[in-house]
């Protein structure tokens, strides 16, 4: 949506730049309920349409523009969690949350993003790791939406029942049911730098095909999960067993071939891959490591989901 505020005309308004300041915090709020850039994208857009649909006597009369905001965004985004559950069920494979770059390590060598694209205004922090996202999506919509917004933007949950329609007390249980499910589901992790020399060690090991480093560098338990969305070639259910995985991935480079590159990178905060083909990005690998062993790989290669690995 473009404004007067990103042309720099805010003559007419002088609200108007404190209200698009708000886009930021406002994306970052959609990915992190959402898993999607794009759906965060949306909600935004939906966001500022219902602000400038109000008279302006209607937003002169809102306190804190801001807070509203803040409350409609997280309206859309609990209605649109509501409806993801069916259209999940349509969806062919299994469906991992968009993988974000860092825009200061682009696999093109740049020193950011663009300050256009919003994907430079996501926060890159222990709430947007794959392993965090995932664990999020596996929650009702209401646990979600109260968890994030108390847990990680610091609501009061007197404020947070107001927007999930709920009880303060409510409110204060769904947070407690996804923080048990965080800590269940996530092990600590250990430095960037350790996890950097794995994730460098299983690229060493995969591009030589060697299935005994790689099982080596696999938990036993070890799962892979891949996202084709039905527009790319992907296995559909997830690879469980470091064996297992070693032995796929060592054959998937012997498909590719020479075609593929892989490339170190940052995937939502944290040590990660990417494969090009034919000088194309086709996926992007995020992983989760602990113990000095990579317990998970998501393995993104829906082409809609890339679209910020692909700006120019």
């Amino acid at each position: 949506m473009t404004s007067r505020a990103e042309t720099g005309d805010d003559k007419g308004d002088p609200g108007l730049s404190a209200i698009m300041s708000e886009r930021r915090q406002l994306i970052n709020l959609g990915y992190r309920l959402l898993g999607s850039l794009a759906d965060a994208e949306d909600v935004v857009q939906e966001t500022y349409a219902r602000w400038y649909a109000m008279s302006a006597g209607e937003r002169q009369a809102i306190e804190s523009p801001g807070a509203w905001l803040m409350r409609v965004a997280s309206r859309i985004c609990l209605n649109l969690l509501d409806s993801a559950r069916v259209r999940r069920e349509m969806y062919v494979g299994d469906w991992i949350p968009e993988p974000l770059p860092d825009p200061t390590e682009w696999i093109t060598g740049r020193s950011g993003a663009g300050g256009s694209d919003p994907v430079d205004r996501v926060t890159l922090d222990e709430s947007v790791t794959m392993a965090f996202l995932v664990v999020l999506d596996a929650m009702t919509p209401a646990e979600r939406v109260a968890f994030v917004l108390h847990d990680v933007f610091r609501y009061p949950f007197g404020e947070v029942a107001e927007i999930v329609g709920r009880t303060p007390a409510a409110c204060r249980q769904l947070a407690s049911s996804a923080r048990r499910r965080i800590r269940t589901a996530q092990t600590p992790a250990g430095p960037s730098a350790g996890q950097a020399g794995i994730v460098r060690q299983f690229r060493t090991a995969w591009q030589a095909k060697d299935i005994d480093a790689l099982i080596s560098l696999l938990d036993p338990d070890a799962t892979a999960t891949a996202d084709g969305g039905g527009l790319a070639v992907t296995h559909l259910l997830p690879i469980v067993g470091g064996e297992q995985i070693a032995r796929a991935y060592a054959e998937i480079a012997r498909v590719s071939g020479h075609r593929t590159t892989f490339l170190e990178c940052t995937v939502n905060g944290l040590p990660g891959l990417v494969a090009q083909q034919d000088g194309d990005i086709a996926t992007v690998f995020a992983f989760e490591i602990a113990d000095g062993r990579i317990r998970h790989i998501w393995a993104v290669r829906n082409p809609e989901k890339l679209r910020p690995w692909r700006s120019s």
